[in-house]
């Protein structure tokens, strides 16, 4: 493993950017946003949105982290680019750090209602479990499945915004998670299957991670149609139409270009465009059905 005996500070800084997995940790933080200002709308607590938006920002903060941390020998070989085998953070601070997310996740949920809090503690064991073992068996897309819908129940009730609407939103919420869980493990696939890690999407293999992937999306987007064109959950057709809309282009995009998915760099543009499309959506039919 590669070490920097003498770390100059923007070494340091540039390590601790790299170890909080700034993109992802970005989009989630942006997700739990949206879903706490429509649930809050329009009576807009801040105080409450900032504990809400805190909080879960220091749990991502953490699982990312400590992601790191556990991945530190795996990655001493296969990702030269990361900062626990370039020496810009040393093992032992990567893990105090993220405990201390951990920490700081507690005490910003506690004024908030106990099922906020409750909500969180069991997405946090979902994010550590996956980092401590299950993101290397098939049962990281379950992990996704079960954490992803408990980031707009969390926004809801940590806000105290109690809907119906909730009931649909987990399946739904559900079957992007296990798209979300492919796209989020193509572009490592080749050196999971090196080491042995027998993820999902390595079982699957690279074209048909992508193909259950975009499926997953696809139907994701089948079901929120039919939930508004049955009225089962109404919506406002000025927001709900140009969601549906946009979304279908998106997941058009990932179903038409499979061949430029096949590079890692085209399958992080994937990823994130997945992302994309999910919060449209999602974020979209919500502030629809609710305003």
């Amino acid at each position: 493993m590669e070490t920097v005996k003498q770390r100059r500070p923007i070494e340091i800084a540039r390590g601790l950017y790299l170890l909080c997995h700034p993109l992802p940790v970005l989009f989630h933080t942006i997700a739990v946003t949206i879903f706490a200002l429509i649930a809050a709308w329009p009576t807009l607590i801040w105080s409450t949105l900032a504990l809400v938006i805190g909080a879960h920002l220091a749990m991502q903060l953490s699982i990312a982290i400590i992601n790191d941390y556990c991945d530190r020998r795996v990655d001493a070989t296969g990702h030269k680019q990361k900062p626990l085998p370039l020496g810009l953070i040393r093992p032992y601070e990567a893990l105090v750090i993220g405990l201390l997310c951990m920490v700081l996740m507690l005490l910003l949920l506690l004024p908030l209602p106990p099922i906020a809090l409750l909500i969180s503690l069991l997405y946090l064991v979902l994010g550590q479990g996956y980092n401590l073992g299950l993101k290397a068996t098939p049962l990281s897309g379950i992990v996704f499945a079960l954490a992803i819908p408990l980031i707009p129940v969390y926004a809801f009730v940590g806000v105290g915004h109690y809907t119906s609407l909730l009931f649909w939103l987990v399946p739904i919420a559900a079957l992007f998670g296990v798209s979300l869980n492919l796209a989020n493990s193509l572009p490592d696939i080749e050196d999971d299957s090196a080491s042995r890690v027998r993820t999902l999407a390595v079982l699957l293999g690279v074209k048909r991670s992508l193909l259950v992937s975009t499926l997953l999306v696809l139907l994701t987007l089948s079901l929120i149609t039919l939930l508004t064109v049955m009225h089962t959950v109404s919506a406002l057709p000025a927001i709900i139409i140009p969601t549906l809309v946009l979304s279908a282009f998106l997941g058009g995009l990932l179903a038409l270009f499979p061949t430029f998915y096949s590079t890692t760099r085209g399958r992080k543009i994937y990823f994130y465009l997945v992302i994309l499309t999910g919060l449209l959506l999602v974020g979209g039919w919500i502030l629809g059905a609710i305003v």
